[in-house]
């Protein structure tokens, strides 16, 4: 297994990490779960990702239950925010909200402290800087060792960045936001101020839901699933995506490689970024953990880049010039 730094910290973290939804109620029981956990921390992964509100919480008291007597082997990240009880206090980023739910979330854990604890997704309704001060209040109280965000735009990480620096409170150091080959749309502003402010970019769906594994093929049959049964792949978008699963995958099969791994390798290649991979078998677990060992080539970009064009476009530079390739650097 690789490690990397988490953004600008000094916290390192396997190249994956491992996303957890499909823990608890919302699909596997808890005897298979605890299994699949078992080899996922046997590969080397280290850094698991989860939410209060999945599986209505057992999917972190799973979790809990897996790292016990190993709690120091992983990073356990969080996030609150959605709603997870009725009422006009059942969800949202408050002071009073967020002290209940990291109790909430400590105890299902059962563990004493939270290595990450994230936004789920941005409070409009909540000043910025009462979050933030909450948070801040946490990492002090010893319950929370870093905080992040999930859904943030560019403006709002930025934002964040300024409220912290004036009241002196804890920053971000993580966004999570959705990204893979198909949804490049956070190179058009988010993943810039990302890299630039030092933000580590944890990426979720990076299958694109399962277009990207191989799942939909021209002549394969659906997956035999509720998804899969809905879904129409004669319709003109999906037409027009299979089109362009079959452009990568050919291209992935001509490299030796399965297109699951070429599009998790292609995540892996860009700077700051670490993909979050939900891990529901052992073959999954090894089909994923060979992407590591992937080097892509000129070609390989230039590729994905005529299938999927990123949408940024620097204009400090003369001319038009798209981005294709990261800066490759480490923030200090």
């Amino acid at each position: 297994m690789e490690y990397v730094y988490l953004g600008r910290t000094g916290l390192q973290v396997s190249r994956f990490c491992l996303g957890t939804m499909t823990y608890g109620d919302w699909d596997l029981d808890e005897k298979t779960s605890l299994s699949i956990i078992d080899r996922v921390l046997d590969s080397g992964i280290n850094f698991f990702d989860m939410a209060d509100t999945y599986g209505k919480g057992t999917t972190e008291e799973i979790i809990g239950k897996a790292l016990q007597g190993r709690r120091d082997r992983v990073i356990v990240a969080t996030k609150f925010k959605v709603r997870t009880a009725e009422g006009p206090n059942g969800e949202g980023a408050s002071r009073y909200r967020i002290m209940k739910q990291v109790e909430a979330s400590l105890k299902r854990l059962n563990t004493d402290y939270i290595d990450l604890y994230q936004v789920h997704r941005p409070d409009p309704n909540t000043p910025l800087d009462e979050t933030l001060r909450a948070l801040d209040d946490l990492v002090t109280q010893g319950k929370v060792r870093y905080i992040g965000c999930s859904n943030f735009e560019a403006w709002r990480i930025v934002e964040s960045l300024w409220v912290s620096e004036k009241m002196n409170l804890e920053r971000f150091v993580t966004n999570q936001p959705a990204y893979n080959i198909f949804n490049r749309y956070i190179e058009q502003e988010i993943l810039p101020a990302s890299e630039r402010h030092g933000i580590a970019t944890l990426a979720y769906s990076p299958l694109d839901g399962g277009w990207l594994s191989g799942k939909y093929r021209t002549g394969k049959p659906l997956p035999d699933n509720s998804r899969g049964e809905r879904m129409n792949l004669e319709s003109p978008e999906n037409s027009a995506k299979l089109e362009r699963v079959e452009q990568l995958g050919r291209w992935a099969e001509s490299r030796g490689m399965q297109l699951g791994q070429f599009a998790l390798a292609w995540l892996l290649h860009r700077p700051n970024v670490i993909p979050v991979v939900g891990i529901r078998n052992e073959k999954q677990l090894e089909s994923n953990l060979h992407a590591l060992q992937v080097k892509l080539t000129e070609e390989d970009l230039a590729q994905v880049n005529q299938v999927s064009p990123s949408p940024y476009k620097d204009f400090s530079q003369d001319g038009s010039f798209w981005f294709n390739e990261p800066r490759a650097y480490r923030f200090k």
